[in-house]
Formats: C-alpha cells, sequence, structure tokens
C-alpha cells in the first residue's frame, strides 16, 4: 500500500530521461562524498563542536548564537557542515523519485532508497559523535560509513545506466572477479586503519582547554605503517588484477577504470607520505580524505563494471553464429 501510495506521489513529477537520473545519481555520489570532505574541514579546523549540542546547535536554538565559550569561526564550519546535510537529504530524495518515476526494475528501486535511509544513519551517527565529546571511535565510524555510502551511490548508477530489460552478462571471468572483491576488502581495511591513524593523530576536532577530546592512546607511528602497509598491499592486488585482465583482455570501459584506480591510489600514497614528513597539515587531511572517497568510487565502478547488463537485441546478436564464408 505504501509502494502505491509513493507512486502515485512520484507520478506528479514529469517523467525523467535515462540521462535526468544518471546526473541526479552522480549529484548524489558528490554529496555523499563532499560531507565527507567538509566533515575533515570541520575537524582540522578544530570546530567539531563549534555546535556543541544536536539536533540543535545550542540549546534551545538550532541555529548559532553569540556565545564567550565557542568563537563565531568554529560555529559557522560546523553549522555549515550541518546544512549541506539537506543537501545530501534532497540528492537522496530526488534521485528516489526519479527512479520511482520511471518505474525503475526493483533493485534500482532498493539502491535508491538507501541513499535517504544511508543518509538518515549519518544523521545519527553524527549527532552521536556531538553528543559524546568527538570520541575518536565515533569519528572513525562516521567516516566509514560515509565511505560505504559513496560505494553504494556509485554501484546504484551504474545499475540506473543499465536497461531494465537487458540480460546480465559477465565480462570478467569469475577468479579475477575475486580478485577485485579482495581489493576491495584490502581498501577497507586500509581505511579502517585510516581512521586509527586519525583517532591517534594531532586533528581531534576540537581543542578547548576545558574539554579534552578521548584520543586513540597507541603510537602513531606504528599506525602510519600498518596504513601504509595495507595501502600497498591493496595497490598490489590492483596492479595484479590489471595484470590479469590484460592476459585475457578487458573492454575500454574496464581498462579505463582500471588506469584510473591505479593513478588514484598512487596519488594517495604520496599524499601520505608528504604528510607522514611535514607533521600532518591541515590542508593535506581533507585532501586525503577526498581522495580515499575518490578511491572507493574509482574500485566501486571497475567492481560494476564487471557484471552488467545488456540489450537483449545485443546479447542475441553476439549469440549469432558468424555465417561460413
Amino acid at each position: 500500500m505504501l509502494s502505491r501510495a509513493f507512486q502515485r506521489f512520484a507520478d506528479r513529477f514529469p517523467l525523467p530521461s535515462r540521462r535526468t537520473q544518471l546526473l541526479i545519481a552522480f549529484a548524489v555520489i558528490l554529496t555523499q562524498a563532499g560531507i565527507s570532505v567538509t566533515g575533515a574541514i570541520v575537524r582540522v579546523t578544530a570546530s567539531g563542536l563549534g555546535c556543541p549540542t544536536w539536533p540543535q546547535c545550542f540549546p534551545g536554538s538550532f541555529v548559532p548564537v553569540p556565545v564567550a565559550e565557542v568563537p563565531v569561526f568554529h560555529q559557522l564550519v560546523e553549522f555549515g557542515n550541518r546544512m549541506l546535510t539537506f543537501v545530501v537529504v534532497l540528492g537522496a530524495a530526488a534521485i528516489v523519485i526519479a527512479v520511482t518515476r520511471a518505474r525503475r526494475r526493483r533493485e534500482v528501486l532498493i539502491y535508491a532508497w538507501l541513499m535517504p535511509g544511508g543518509t538518515v544513519l549519518q544523521s545519527i551517527i553524527g549527532g552521536i559523535t556531538v553528543r559524546t565529546g568527538l570520541l575518536w571511535w565515533t569519528v572513525a565510524v562516521h567516516l566509514l560509513a560515509s565511505m560505504l555510502m559513496v560505494w553504494l551511490a556509485v554501484l546504484m548508477y551504474a545499475k540506473i545506466a543499465e536497461p531494465d530489460d537487458g540480460v546480465e552478462t559477465v565480462l570478467v571471468p569469475k577468479p579475477l572477479r575475486l580478485l577485485t572483491g579482495l581489493s576491495g576488502i584490502a581498501l577497507s581495511a586500509t581505511l579502517v586503519a585510516g581512521t586509527l591513524v586519525t583517532g591517534a593523530g594531532p586533528h581531534a576536532g576540537d581543542k578547548s582547554i576545558d574539554r579534552q577530546v578521548e584520543r586513540l592512546e597507541v603510537e602513531i607511528s606504528t599506525l602510519v605503517h600498518l596504513h601504509a602497509e595495507l595501502l600497498v598491499a591493496y595497490l598490489s592486488l590492483v596492479v595484479g588484477l590489471g595484470f590479469g585482465l590484460a592476459a585475457i583482455g578487458m573492454t575500454p570501459a574496464i581498462r579505463k577504470r582500471l588506469v584510473v584506480l591505479i593513478a588514484l591510489i598512487s596519488s594517495q600514497a604520496l599524499v601520505g607520505i608528504v604528510q607522514y614528513f611535514t607533521d600532518v597539515p591541515a590542508a593535506l587531511v581533507a585532501i586525503h580524505v577526498g581522495g580515499a572517497a575518490a578511491c572507493v568510487a574509482a574500485t566501486a565502478a571497475l567492481w560494476a563494471a564487471m557484471r552488467t547488463r545488456e540489450p537483449v537485441a545485443a546479447v542475441e546478436h553476439a549469440a549469432e553464429p558468424e555465417p561460413v564464408r
């Protein structure tokens, strides 16, 4: 009943073309990745408690108010990040309405509904982070959830690009798809290690003397080396995957995604090295978080390109035997 009611609501909007759906889906990817970067900016500017309560900014007010204890700059940075949440929500709502109005297949609808669902979960995690005084592990969970949303948003984009009446086509042998999945696991481990480095690092998100933010009490150099070794493992798996794909032949789409991914991982490694030897400057932290989101998106795009849906006519044509000459 609810699904029919929402369908009637969606039918009030103009019928979106496939191109329009993809543009909205791309905007969803950008907003999901972008809010992780702005979150990093909040942290490195020590504005994490610029709005010390949640969901209100200050007790009795949803917007910043002049108080001596919290500098205006920190209030504006944190409040601005919260306002971007509404942009994420609008994008998530728009893609659900678009694919529902277009009567896309069930798989597309499920991915679309994950966007508002994940955004609500992210808001709750953000509230917990503020209310616990920026506990390092809540910050870590917040970032990892953002990376998961980027992954799901990219898969959603790929599903929207496919025809609903197509036939599922596997373009890469199972062993190489498993290797791609293994690289995704290595990426996840690298991200987790990166959040541990953050938890023990110099950017706690708040520098108030009377509010000491609890940090991860582990030697940071140990965590940095762990993070670096996992990144090398991730890159090695992707490079090995590249050799495997080259040996059997790959589509131009897969080749392009593979090259982009290797370039992104290499760039991330370079940024990490510079961070380590320059005492983790704030600007590079935001760049590094943006690079992490880009690596997640590129890995998801590579994974999605290995199994796709082709139009029925194209599959039937490919299955026809060539005439004997």
